[in-house]
Order: C-alpha cells, then sequence, then structure tokens
C-alpha cells in the first residue's frame, strides 16, 4: 500500500503540513518550556515560601493573632490526610515536575497535586510532616491562559494548509489543462490554443506546446492535401492504362489480365493511403453492441465459400463507437488473418468488468510471426514479411492501430502457443467526446 502521494499537487500539500505540523509543534513546545513552565516554577517558588513560613519554629507561639490572621488573609489551610480526603485530594491532579521542584526547595520529598477552577488549589504534602497536606488557593490561573494558544496554533495551522492547498491547485491546474491536451493531441486532435496562464514557467512551457501542436497540425494538413493529390493524379493514367489493356488483342489476353490485377493492386493501396490520412474522425460516436459489428463483418465475409470463421461472442454492453471505424479494424484483421494465416479463423468477444472494457480477439491458425517483429508491426510500411508473405503496402496495422487509440483503447497482437496468430483489440464502453 502507497502511503506517499504520486503526483506534484498531493506532494506539495503533503510537504507543507509536514513543515507547518513541525512549526506548530516547535512554537507549541517553545511556549510551553519558555513561558508557561517558568511561570508554574515562579508560583512553586512561591508556595514553598509560604509552607516555609508556616513551619517556622514558634511562630504561632508567639503571636497567635498574628498566626490566625495569616491562615484568614491568604487562605491557606492545613489538613490531615482524613481531611483532605474529604476535602477532594482525590480529585486533584498529580504533577511530577512540580513535586520534584518542590522536593529540591523545601529540602524533602514533597508531593505536589492541583484541583482546577476558580480558584486553583495547591495541595502540596511538605517533607517537614509528612502527615499534613496544606492547601493554597491561587487565583488568575485558568484554562483560558493555555487554551487560547492551541486555539491560535490550530487555526494558523488550518488556514496555513488551506492556503497552500488554494496555491497549488492553482499552480497545477494549468499544468492538467496541459496533460488533457497533450493526450488529446497523442490522440490525433487538435485542441483550441491553451490559456496562457500560472506561473511565468508554466506560460512559457504552454505557450511552447500551442506552438508544437500548431505546427503538427499543419503537417498533418500538409501531409493529408499531398496524399489525397497523389492519389487523385494516380487514378487518371491508371484509368488510361485499364482502357489501354482492354484494347489489347484477344491473344494477349493473359497480358490484359495481369494489367487489370496490378491496377487493382494499385488502387488498393491507394485506397490504404487515403484511411490512413482519413482517420475517419468525422463519423460520431454512437451507442452500439460490439457483438452486431462483429456479425456484420462475418455476414459480408459469408460469400466467400472458402472462408470458415468460428464465433465465440459472449454477452458484452454496448459501447460508444465509431461504427464505419471499428468494421474497418474488424475488416482488415479478418482480411490478414485469412491472406496470411489460414482459410479457418476464430472470432471471440467478452467484457472486462474490472477495466470497464470490451474486447474482442481474432486468432489465425498460419505460421504466426517472429517475436522480435511483432513489436514493430504497426509502424507505418512495415510488414511481418519473413513469416506471412509481403503482399499490401504495409499500412493495414497502422490504420487499425490509429482507429483503436483514437477510441482510447489497446491492440496486442501475439503468437498462439499451438500455432498462430492472435489479435486482441479492446475497447472502453464509454467515451470521452
Amino acid at each position: 500500500m502507497r502511503l506517499l502521494p504520486k503526483s506534484a499537487f498531493g506532494q506539495t500539500v503533503l510537504l507543507i503540513g509536514l513543515l507547518l505540523l513541525i512549526n506548530q509543534v516547535v512554537s507549541y513546545l517553545s511556549v510551553t518550556y519558555y513561558f508557561i513552565r517558568p511561570s508554574y516554577q515562579q508560583i512553586n517558588n512561591l508556595l514553598a515560601t509560604q509552607i516555609k513560613v508556616i513551619f517556622i519554629e514558634g511562630l504561632d507561639h508567639q503571636d497567635p493573632d498574628l498566626h490566625r490572621d495569616f491562615f484568614e488573609a491568604t487562605g491557606i489551610q492545613i489538613m490531615n490526610d482524613w481531611q483532605a480526603r474529604e476535602a477532594g485530594l482525590e480529585q486533584a491532579k498529580y504533577y511530577q515536575f512540580l513535586s520534584r521542584q518542590m522536593s529540591g526547595l523545601l529540602g524533602g520529598t514533597a508531593d505536589v497535586r492541583i484541583t482546577p477552577g476558580d480558584p486553583y488549589l495547591f495541595w502540596v504534602n511538605p517533607p517537614q510532616d509528612r502527615s499534613l497536606w496544606i492547601t493554597v488557593p491561587m487565583q488568575g490561573l485558568g484554562e483560558a491562559d493555555i487554551s487560547p494558544l492551541t486555539i491560535y496554533l490550530m487555526v494558523i495551522g488550518i488556514l496555513s494548509v488551506a492556503g497552500g492547498w488554494i496555491f497549488v491547485r492553482r499552480l497545477n491546474k494549468p499544468l492538467q489543462a496541459l496533460q488533457q491536451a497533450a493526450i488529446t493531441v497523442g490522440r490525433g486532435t487538435f485542441p483550441p490554443p491553451l490559456k496562457e496562464e500560472g506561473s511565468s514557467e508554466i506560460m512559457a512551457v504552454t505557450r511552447a506546446f500551442n506552438q508544437m501542436s500548431r505546427g503538427i497540425k499543419q503537417l498533418e494538413d500538409d501531409r493529408a492535401l499531398l496524399t489525397a493529390g497523389i492519389s487523385h493524379d494516380l487514378r487518371t493514367p491508371l484509368t488510361r492504362i485499364r482502357l489501354a489493356a482492354e484494347m489489347l488483342p484477344d491473344d494477349q489476353e493473359w497480358l490484359r489480365e495481369g494489367i487489370n490485377h496490378d491496377i487493382e493492386d494499385m488502387n488498393d493501396i491507394i485506397d490504404q493511403f487515403i484511411n490512413y490520412v482519413r482517420q475517419d474522425r468525422q463519423e460520431k460516436l454512437e451507442r452500439v453492441n460490439l457483438n452486431s459489428l462483429i456479425d456484420d463483418v462475418v455476414r459480408a465475409r459469408d460469400i466467400e465459400g472458402d472462408h470458415d470463421i468460428d464465433l465465440d461472442l459472449q454477452e458484452v454492453p454496448d459501447a460508444q463507437l465509431r461504427k464505419v471505424a471499428i468494421k474497418r479494424v474488424l475488416d482488415n484483421l479478418l482480411e490478414n488473418a485469412f491472406r496470411y494465416g489460414s482459410n479457418r479463423i476464430e472470432i471471440t468477444s467478452g467484457y472486462d468488468k474490472k477495466h470497464k472494457q470490451v474486447f474482442f480477439t481474432i486468432r489465425d491458425f498460419g505460421p504466426g510471426i517472429p517475436e522480435d517483429q511483432i513489436e514493430n508491426l504497426f509502424q507505418p510500411f512495415t510488414q511481418g514479411d519473413k513469416a506471412r508473405g509481403s503482399l499490401g503496402s504495409g499500412l493495414g496495422l497502422a490504420i487499425i492501430k490509429r482507429i483503436v487509440d483514437m477510441h482510447l483503447g489497446s491492440i496486442e497482437l501475439k503468437n498462439h502457443p499451438a500455432g498462430g496468430l492472435i489479435a486482441r483489440v479492446c475497447l472502453p464502453s464509454k467515451l470521452q467526446r
């Protein structure tokens, strides 16, 4: 179990809280030892002086009236153990540091206790006569002398922590906005420029991020325009080549078929280029069932009699998906499985409750892919040539990866222990627009 926060916000607030706690403890101890404790020591010295006066030998015999007047004026009383218990000795609180100091002042073991009230009542068991208890009332002592300090320190601590929390939150707010914007740009969407606020360093980072975002968007737009232009320009000569091939004599039918086959392959490659730069972002999110999309794609494949698809679809909740884009993912994975794997494939689906994701897997029974090549297969123009042939442009899996990333999902390719390749796609059931 991790106790320390990971975020800079939590760590800063924790640091401020710890520093304030240490400051409060040191302040409290300083006040206690340098102000409150000396005050009680002075009171103890006064008590010791009065007790010494009481036990001056012959004071009561030399002048009884003076002795009586002394007790009446000071409020001091002398009691035995029984009288002291009757007067509330058991409710008095024992103070070790006062008892220790009193023992040193009176020259023997003494016991000091205090009963709070108005006035405070000090009980002293003097070493001169351990059978007696001397009570001395003290005016001007009370809880109000100490509690304001505690309340003051608590209020200062709370206000300081609250102020630190507000300051750190204000400091981290631009960072959170920057984080969300970076994630959005990473998915291929370009948000409006972020507002430059916060400290000068944060403003500089935000300004640099906005410039980077504009630059990436410009590059994406230029690439899309360039790819669309090249694709458009290529289709015109391809059409002329097709027309020229149709005019070939009948004895060159083999040549015409070869040219038409090459033209179809080139058209497929052009379509992949267009799909790669388009990214299907214009399509709206819909609440659809993944199993229904799988059924639609599989039903379209039933026209190919040599392809066999086994389905194991578990019940899954509806998810926010782009229907056409996810169908393109399914269709491309099926095409790869049939083209490079085997004529028989298995499709399964399910729901991960822990991560709130729907998923599907597509397995073929072909030769698989070397482990050292799997990691790079999602890069554009990359193919697993050694094990699965070399047809196509190498953009199919890159297109799939873009669509899955656009849905904040994940895709994984791995070899099955019994042979073949497994493609697993996980998609969140709820997606932020």
